[in-house]
């Protein structure tokens, strides 16, 4: 079976208390290991679960505020240590490329990662989605409102047909038949859509510090798991505002506004210890489905297609 699921290595905004790490999250997804604003101590926590160095494949950075980055430089030695023989692809920020820089050579080693910068100019499509694209899914970023320069990733599977066996049996089609069926449409008379119905593909969003804006739906929208920031309670939005960050009442709204299946809240300020108030917030706000208030460690399946 393919596996699909949120490892959060981190759950901690700013400053880590003596239960959240820094931030850190990875989604595994049929054999890509996507690596998200690995913060200081994300090599020490991935010893924690059974995420190794050889299943990262990309990093994604939302923005370089250091509660965000300063876990990479680790990682990166980490993988050349570990010997990682693949290419790993790093998205961020194009005007924070000289940070990324400092970052990536913060001190000396011996450098054998293959290290692909891909830095962000622009929102759009990152990854993936090309004619031959060597990803099974499309990358996207949008724009953030944060008080630097900021990024949001979404992951989208294309849609495709699930094949129904009562029905490919009733035209007799079977074995090698199906695959030509699928690869050309019809066969003998029988079209696609005769034996099959439509499978939407999933979708995935990371939101990080930020305000609400534009972008931030354009992500979360008909997302599958939407992983967002909360870091203050709604008692502190003027706060959150002047930050540049999210309240868990908003991050809510919006999941219960853009149908969101999974929310799953994070980035917690050091200010608040007892973070089922952040679930209980997002509640208030309408949502109905299924949330989580991240706890460092936890492992969130990404929830079965829709049917």
């Amino acid at each position: 079976m393919s596996l699909r699921e949120l490892v959060v290595l981190g759950t901690a905004s700013q400053v880590p208390t003596r239960q959240r790490n820094h931030n850190g999250y990875v989604l595994l997804w049929d054999g890509e290991g996507i690596l998200f604003d690995p913060g200081e101590g994300t090599q020490r926590q991935m010893l924690h679960t059974s995420v190794a160095a050889h299943d990262l494949t990309r990093i994604c950075l939302t923005h370089f505020h250091g509660d965000h980055t300063l876990g990479l430089p680790g990682v990166i030695q980490h993988m050349s240590l570990d010997g990682v023989p693949h290419e790993v692809t790093a998205h961020f920020p194009a005007s924070g490329r000289a940070y990324f820089e400092r970052l990536r050579h913060a001190t000396p080693f011996h450098d054998t990662v293959a290290l692909r910068e891909a830095p962000i100019t622009a929102p759009g499509m990152i990854a993936g989605g090309g004619s031959g694209a060597e990803l099974p899914f499309t990358l996207e970023a949008r724009r953030l409102s944060h008080r630097i320069e900021a990024f949001g990733y979404r992951l989208t599977e294309p849609d495709a047909r699930r094949m129904l066996p009562d029905r490919l049996a009733a035209y007799g089609i079977g074995g090698p038949d199906v695959g030509r069926l699928q690869r050309d449409g019809e066969l003998r008379g029988v079209r696609l859509a005769d034996v099959s119905e439509p499978r939407v593909g999933q979708r995935f969003a990371f939101v990080m510090d930020t305000r609400l804006c534009d972008g931030v739906y354009e992500l979360a929208d008909g997302c599958d798991m939407l992983v967002i920031e909360s870091t203050f309670l709604h008692a502190d939005a003027e706060l959150a505002e002047v930050a540049g960050h999210l309240t868990a009442y908003q991050a809510g709204r919006v999941a219960a506004e853009s149908g969101v299946r999974h929310l799953v809240l994070t980035h917690f300020s050091q200010r608040y210890q007892d973070t089922e108030l952040f679930a209980a917030e997002a509640r208030e706000a309408g949502f109905e489905g299924e949330l989580t208030a991240a706890r460092d460690l936890m492992r969130i399946p990404v929830p079965k297609r829709r049917r």
